[in-house]
């Protein structure tokens, strides 16, 4: 969709500007629409109206909507699926305060920074399962369990370090 609105864009651009330079310049088209009929001159004040409005306002909320919609699809090339998703969520609730990951736009200072490490998905799911008990802080066993555990680990072994 954004593609049309995009070309749409420019067509009205080009049609507008077509109009004047066949109308000899600006004035020649002033005057253009100023000697027609009183019904044509509100058309005319409507129509440029409604195109102003409608690429100033609803060109950029359909864009706007349409981006968030995939967001969460793709993250720097890398495709995410319904459970990354998932993870990503869990991650942000139970993970992103201790630990650094872009693709969660986590900051955390206390764990190690997953995107440095770049673990895999067994190494994941053991720390989320036993815990951890070195370096800055203390990782608790069984933070995150069962089908979660595995859609946090899959996440993060899927972005860390893109």
């Amino acid at each position: 969709m954004a593609p049309f609105l995009f070309v749409g864009f420019w067509i009205v651009i080009a049609l507008g500007l077509t109009f004047v330079g066949l109308r000899g310049g600006p004035g020649g088209a002033r005057e253009a629409l100023q000697s027609q009929s009183r019904g044509s001159r509100k058309f005319a004040s409507l129509f440029f109206v409604v195109v102003f409005a409608g690429l100033g306002l609803v060109v950029p909320a359909v864009l706007l909507a349409g981006n968030h919609d995939k967001a969460d699809e793709h993250y720097n090339g890398v495709k995410l699926t319904a459970m990354d998703g998932r993870g990503r969520e869990i991650f942000r609730l139970q993970c992103a305060t201790c630990h650094t990951l872009a693709a969660a736009k986590a900051a955390g200072k206390v764990g190690p920074n997953l995107d440095q490490l770049k673990p895999p998905k067994a190494l994941v799911l053991d720390a989320l399962k036993n815990g951890r008990i070195r370096g800055n802080g203390t990782m608790p066993a069984n933070l995150v369990s069962g089908k979660d555990a595995d859609a946090v680990a899959g996440f993060v072994a899927k972005v860390a370090g893109h």
